[in-house]
Protein backbone atom coordinates (compact mmCIF):
# COMPACT_ATOMS: atom_id res chain seq x y z
CA UNK A 1 0.00 0.00 0.00
CA UNK A 2 1.26 3.54 -0.90
CA UNK A 3 1.49 5.64 1.88
CA UNK A 4 1.54 9.54 0.85
CA UNK A 5 3.07 11.75 3.39
CA UNK A 6 3.27 15.50 2.51
CA UNK A 7 1.55 18.76 2.02
CA UNK A 8 -0.96 17.75 -0.55
CA UNK A 9 -2.29 14.72 1.20
CA UNK A 10 -5.81 14.92 2.18
CA UNK A 11 -8.44 12.19 3.62
CA UNK A 12 -9.71 12.01 0.18
CA UNK A 13 -6.74 10.65 -0.76
CA UNK A 14 -6.52 7.57 1.77
CA UNK A 15 -10.28 6.38 0.48
CA UNK A 16 -11.71 7.44 -2.95
CA UNK A 17 -14.82 9.05 -3.22
CA UNK A 18 -16.00 6.35 -5.38
CA UNK A 19 -15.40 3.45 -3.33
CA UNK A 20 -16.20 5.38 -0.08
CA UNK A 21 -19.75 5.77 -2.11
CA UNK A 22 -19.82 2.40 -3.46
CA UNK A 23 -19.43 0.99 0.35
CA UNK A 24 -22.15 3.71 1.75
CA UNK A 25 -24.83 2.16 -0.91
CA UNK A 26 -23.87 -1.58 0.16
CA UNK A 27 -24.12 -0.70 3.70
CA UNK A 28 -27.63 0.91 2.69
CA UNK A 29 -28.36 -2.17 1.03
CA UNK A 30 -27.58 -4.22 4.21
CA UNK A 31 -29.58 -1.97 6.49
CA UNK A 32 -32.95 -2.58 4.21
CA UNK A 33 -32.48 -6.08 4.54
CA UNK A 34 -31.90 -6.09 7.72
CA UNK A 35 -35.28 -3.94 8.86
CA UNK A 36 -36.64 -6.42 6.34
CA UNK A 37 -35.27 -9.52 8.34
CA UNK A 38 -36.03 -8.33 11.80
CA UNK A 39 -39.86 -7.20 10.99
CA UNK A 40 -39.49 -4.12 9.55
CA UNK A 41 -38.52 -2.63 13.01
CA UNK A 42 -36.77 0.86 13.18
CA UNK A 43 -32.87 0.78 14.28
CA UNK A 44 -34.34 2.32 17.53
CA UNK A 45 -36.42 -0.64 18.32
CA UNK A 46 -34.17 -3.33 17.82
CA UNK A 47 -31.31 -3.81 20.42
CA UNK A 48 -28.00 -3.35 19.79
CA UNK A 49 -25.20 -5.44 20.94
CA UNK A 50 -23.25 -4.01 23.58
CA UNK A 51 -23.61 -3.68 27.19
CA UNK A 52 -26.45 -0.91 27.61
CA UNK A 53 -25.79 2.44 29.86
CA UNK A 54 -28.43 2.76 33.13
CA UNK A 55 -29.83 6.23 34.19
CA UNK A 56 -28.92 8.72 31.33
CA UNK A 57 -30.88 11.71 31.22
CA UNK A 58 -33.03 12.04 28.02
CA UNK A 59 -33.29 15.45 26.66
CA UNK A 60 -34.63 17.54 24.18
CA UNK A 61 -31.40 18.24 21.88
CA UNK A 62 -32.41 16.89 18.57
CA UNK A 63 -35.42 15.02 18.66
CA UNK A 64 -36.74 15.71 15.46
CA UNK A 65 -34.04 14.12 13.78
CA UNK A 66 -34.22 10.82 12.10
CA UNK A 67 -31.63 8.64 13.46
CA UNK A 68 -28.77 6.75 11.60
CA UNK A 69 -29.54 2.86 12.11
CA UNK A 70 -27.38 1.31 14.52
CA UNK A 71 -25.72 -0.84 11.97
CA UNK A 72 -24.25 2.04 9.75
CA UNK A 73 -23.03 4.13 13.11
CA UNK A 74 -21.32 0.53 13.93
CA UNK A 75 -19.89 -0.09 10.75
CA UNK A 76 -18.94 2.80 8.73
CA UNK A 77 -16.39 4.52 10.73
CA UNK A 78 -13.28 6.50 10.35
CA UNK A 79 -10.58 5.04 12.70
CA UNK A 80 -7.53 5.71 11.39
CA UNK A 81 -5.36 3.80 14.35
CA UNK A 82 -7.36 0.83 13.33
CA UNK A 83 -7.61 1.21 9.29
CA UNK A 84 -8.34 3.47 6.83
CA UNK A 85 -11.14 1.66 5.31
CA UNK A 86 -14.38 2.55 6.67
CA UNK A 87 -15.52 -0.67 7.51
CA UNK A 88 -12.64 -2.56 8.98
CA UNK A 89 -12.35 -0.48 12.37
CA UNK A 90 -15.71 -2.56 12.76
CA UNK A 91 -13.41 -5.87 13.38
CA UNK A 92 -9.99 -4.79 14.03
CA UNK A 93 -11.17 -2.32 17.48
CA UNK A 94 -12.98 -5.37 18.79
CA UNK A 95 -10.07 -6.59 20.50
CA UNK A 96 -9.12 -2.70 22.12
CA UNK A 97 -9.00 -2.72 26.04
CA UNK A 98 -10.89 0.14 27.49
CA UNK A 99 -11.25 -0.87 30.82
CA UNK A 100 -9.38 -0.06 33.02
CA UNK A 101 -8.91 3.58 31.32
CA UNK A 102 -6.82 6.57 32.70
CA UNK A 103 -7.11 9.96 31.78
CA UNK A 104 -3.76 12.03 32.36
CA UNK A 105 -4.74 16.00 32.43
CA UNK A 106 -1.64 17.89 32.39
CA UNK A 107 -0.48 21.72 32.18
CA UNK A 108 -2.28 24.77 33.15
CA UNK A 109 -4.20 23.39 35.46
CA UNK A 110 -5.20 23.00 39.28
CA UNK A 111 -5.47 19.72 39.23
CA UNK A 112 -3.56 17.90 37.24
CA UNK A 113 -2.62 14.11 38.32
CA UNK A 114 -4.03 10.79 36.32
CA UNK A 115 -7.58 10.42 36.48
CA UNK A 116 -9.94 6.86 35.97
CA UNK A 117 -12.63 7.61 33.41
CA UNK A 118 -15.33 7.14 35.79
CA UNK A 119 -14.01 10.07 37.87
CA UNK A 120 -13.74 12.19 35.46
CA UNK A 121 -16.99 11.24 33.65
CA UNK A 122 -19.22 9.92 36.36
CA UNK A 123 -21.96 7.56 34.59
CA UNK A 124 -24.33 8.97 37.55
CA UNK A 125 -24.66 11.83 35.59
CA UNK A 126 -24.85 11.03 31.74
CA UNK A 127 -27.55 12.71 29.46
CA UNK A 128 -28.66 11.58 26.03
CA UNK A 129 -27.93 14.25 23.05
CA UNK A 130 -29.48 13.68 19.45
CA UNK A 131 -26.59 15.55 17.15
CA UNK A 132 -25.52 15.70 13.58
CA UNK A 133 -22.04 14.39 12.96
CA UNK A 134 -20.84 15.80 9.80
CA UNK A 135 -17.88 14.52 8.07
CA UNK A 136 -14.90 16.57 5.79
CA UNK A 137 -15.95 13.17 3.19
CA UNK A 138 -19.41 15.03 2.36
CA UNK A 139 -21.42 12.25 4.24
CA UNK A 140 -23.25 12.87 7.89
CA UNK A 141 -25.12 10.90 10.18
CA UNK A 142 -27.62 11.90 13.45
CA UNK A 143 -26.22 9.70 16.38
CA UNK A 144 -27.90 9.65 19.74
CA UNK A 145 -24.78 10.15 22.00
CA UNK A 146 -25.15 9.92 25.73
CA UNK A 147 -22.00 11.74 27.63
CA UNK A 148 -21.48 14.44 29.87
CA UNK A 149 -20.98 18.35 29.27
CA UNK A 150 -17.33 18.95 28.61
CA UNK A 151 -17.88 22.13 30.71
CA UNK A 152 -18.45 20.05 33.77
CA UNK A 153 -15.25 18.13 33.51
CA UNK A 154 -13.16 21.20 32.93
CA UNK A 155 -14.75 23.06 35.95
CA UNK A 156 -14.18 20.40 38.27
CA UNK A 157 -10.24 20.14 37.11
CA UNK A 158 -9.95 24.21 37.39
CA UNK A 159 -7.65 25.43 34.66
CA UNK A 160 -5.87 28.63 35.49
CA UNK A 161 -6.05 32.02 33.94
CA UNK A 162 -3.11 31.08 31.34
CA UNK A 163 -5.27 28.26 29.91
CA UNK A 164 -6.20 29.56 26.37
CA UNK A 165 -7.27 26.17 24.74
CA UNK A 166 -7.92 22.53 25.20
CA UNK A 167 -5.53 19.54 23.91
CA UNK A 168 -7.43 16.25 23.51
CA UNK A 169 -4.89 13.09 22.64
CA UNK A 170 -5.78 9.45 21.59
CA UNK A 171 -4.16 6.63 22.97
CA UNK A 172 -0.60 5.26 21.21
CA UNK A 173 -0.46 1.67 21.41
CA UNK A 174 0.70 0.51 18.37
CA UNK A 175 0.14 -3.03 19.54
CA UNK A 176 -3.45 -2.52 20.35
CA UNK A 177 -4.59 -0.09 17.23
CA UNK A 178 -2.44 -1.78 14.17
CA UNK A 179 -1.90 1.17 11.94
CA UNK A 180 0.03 3.25 14.32
CA UNK A 181 2.67 1.19 13.08
CA UNK A 182 2.25 3.48 9.42
CA UNK A 183 3.33 6.61 8.71
CA UNK A 184 0.03 7.97 7.92
CA UNK A 185 -0.36 10.68 10.62
CA UNK A 186 2.26 11.75 13.31
CA UNK A 187 1.01 9.57 15.50
CA UNK A 188 -0.69 9.86 18.29
CA UNK A 189 -3.87 11.90 17.12
CA UNK A 190 -4.07 15.36 18.59
CA UNK A 191 -6.58 18.01 18.35
CA UNK A 192 -8.05 21.15 20.72
CA UNK A 193 -10.04 23.27 20.93
CA UNK A 194 -10.57 27.02 22.73
CA UNK A 195 -11.32 26.98 25.97
CA UNK A 196 -14.90 29.23 24.78
CA UNK A 197 -15.84 26.80 22.50
CA UNK A 198 -14.71 23.74 25.16
CA UNK A 199 -17.01 25.23 27.27
CA UNK A 200 -19.76 25.42 25.64
CA UNK A 201 -22.82 23.68 26.42
CA UNK A 202 -23.49 21.71 23.02
CA UNK A 203 -20.02 20.38 23.57
CA UNK A 204 -19.85 16.86 25.57
CA UNK A 205 -17.59 14.42 26.16
CA UNK A 206 -19.62 10.90 24.70
CA UNK A 207 -19.34 7.55 26.34
CA UNK A 208 -21.93 5.20 24.68
CA UNK A 209 -24.50 5.95 21.62
CA UNK A 210 -28.29 4.26 21.25
CA UNK A 211 -28.58 3.51 24.58
CA UNK A 212 -25.27 1.59 25.12
CA UNK A 213 -21.48 1.71 26.20
CA UNK A 214 -19.45 3.73 23.42
CA UNK A 215 -18.42 0.59 20.52
CA UNK A 216 -14.77 0.56 20.30
CA UNK A 217 -14.83 1.49 16.84
CA UNK A 218 -16.85 4.41 17.64
CA UNK A 219 -14.18 6.09 19.76
CA UNK A 220 -14.60 3.84 23.19
CA UNK A 221 -14.37 4.38 26.02
CA UNK A 222 -14.71 7.96 26.03
CA UNK A 223 -14.21 10.56 22.80
CA UNK A 224 -15.11 14.33 22.26
CA UNK A 225 -18.42 15.65 20.44
CA UNK A 226 -18.45 19.21 19.30
CA UNK A 227 -21.19 19.03 16.70
CA UNK A 228 -21.20 22.39 14.79
CA UNK A 229 -17.35 20.90 13.18
CA UNK A 230 -16.60 18.14 11.26
CA UNK A 231 -16.11 14.82 12.43
CA UNK A 232 -11.94 14.96 12.71
CA UNK A 233 -12.34 16.92 15.37
CA UNK A 234 -14.74 14.67 17.42
CA UNK A 235 -10.87 13.17 18.61
CA UNK A 236 -11.53 9.63 20.16
CA UNK A 237 -10.62 7.14 22.79
CA UNK A 238 -9.00 10.11 24.54
CA UNK A 239 -6.29 8.94 26.85
CA UNK A 240 -4.62 12.52 27.87
CA UNK A 241 -5.95 16.26 28.26
CA UNK A 242 -3.64 19.33 27.92
CA UNK A 243 -4.21 22.68 28.73
CA UNK A 244 -2.39 25.13 27.28
CA UNK A 245 -1.82 29.05 26.52
CA UNK A 246 -0.62 28.28 23.05
CA UNK A 247 -2.91 26.99 20.31
CA UNK A 248 -2.43 23.40 19.94
CA UNK A 249 -1.09 21.70 16.88
CA UNK A 250 -3.89 18.90 15.70
CA UNK A 251 -2.92 15.88 13.44
CA UNK A 252 -4.64 16.67 10.37
CA UNK A 253 -3.01 20.09 10.58
CA UNK A 254 0.65 18.71 10.85
CA UNK A 255 -0.21 16.38 7.74
CA UNK A 256 -1.72 19.15 5.19
CA UNK A 257 -2.24 22.38 7.28
CA UNK A 258 -3.42 23.98 3.59
CA UNK A 259 -6.68 21.61 4.21
CA UNK A 260 -7.08 21.14 7.58
CA UNK A 261 -7.15 24.13 9.87
CA UNK A 262 -7.52 24.07 13.44
CA UNK A 263 -11.00 25.24 13.90
CA UNK A 264 -12.86 22.73 11.32
CA UNK A 265 -15.87 24.88 11.57
CA UNK A 266 -18.77 23.06 9.20
CA UNK A 267 -19.28 25.62 6.68
CA UNK A 268 -20.55 25.55 3.17
CA UNK A 269 -18.93 28.31 1.67
CA UNK A 270 -15.49 27.36 2.66
CA UNK A 271 -14.55 24.34 0.13
CA UNK A 272 -11.77 21.96 0.51
CA UNK A 273 -8.61 22.40 -1.94
CA UNK A 274 -10.48 19.36 -4.07
CA UNK A 275 -13.89 19.43 -2.89
CA UNK A 276 -17.01 20.84 -2.56
CA UNK A 277 -18.88 21.55 1.07
CA UNK A 278 -21.85 22.69 -0.23
CA UNK A 279 -23.46 19.37 -0.05
CA UNK A 280 -23.71 16.15 1.96
CA UNK A 281 -25.43 12.75 1.62
CA UNK A 282 -27.07 11.44 5.02
CA UNK A 283 -26.02 8.02 5.46
CA UNK A 284 -29.06 5.87 4.72
CA UNK A 285 -30.28 8.44 1.55
CA UNK A 286 -29.72 8.50 -1.56
CA UNK A 287 -30.13 12.34 -2.13
CA UNK A 288 -27.93 14.98 -1.21
CA UNK A 289 -28.80 18.24 0.95
CA UNK A 290 -27.63 21.52 1.61
CA UNK A 291 -24.91 21.51 3.81
CA UNK A 292 -25.82 24.01 6.76
CA UNK A 293 -23.30 26.55 8.61
CA UNK A 294 -22.24 25.43 11.84
CA UNK A 295 -23.86 22.37 10.95
CA UNK A 296 -27.57 23.67 11.31
CA UNK A 297 -25.91 25.04 15.56
CA UNK A 298 -25.65 28.90 14.12
CA UNK A 299 -28.24 29.80 16.47
CA UNK A 300 -26.45 28.52 19.14
CA UNK A 301 -22.47 29.14 18.04
CA UNK A 302 -22.07 31.50 16.21
CA UNK A 303 -21.40 33.85 18.97
CA UNK A 304 -18.07 32.61 19.42
CA UNK A 305 -16.79 33.72 15.81
CA UNK A 306 -18.15 37.30 15.98
CA UNK A 307 -15.40 39.37 13.62
CA UNK A 308 -13.25 36.41 12.33
CA UNK A 309 -12.66 36.26 8.80
CA UNK A 310 -14.08 32.29 9.04
CA UNK A 311 -12.31 31.99 5.37
CA UNK A 312 -9.47 32.37 7.13
CA UNK A 313 -9.97 30.86 9.90
CA UNK A 314 -11.20 27.70 8.44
Amino acid sequence: MLIKMSEDMTENDITAESVYKQRRLFLQAGSALALLGSGLLSAAERPGVGRPLQGYQKTPWGKAETLTPYRDITSYNNFYEFSTDKEEPALLAKNLKTSPWDIVVEGEVERPGKYHLEDLVPMNKLEERIYRLRCVEAWSMVIPWIGIPLATVIKRLQPTSKAKYVEFTTLFDPKQMPNQNNRLLDWPYVEGLRMDEAMHPLTILAVGLYGEVMPNQNGAPVRLVVPWKYGFKNIKSIARIRFTEQQPVSAWMKASSREYGFYANVNPQVSHPRWSQAKERRIGEFRKRETLMFNGYGEQVAGLYTGMDLKRFF
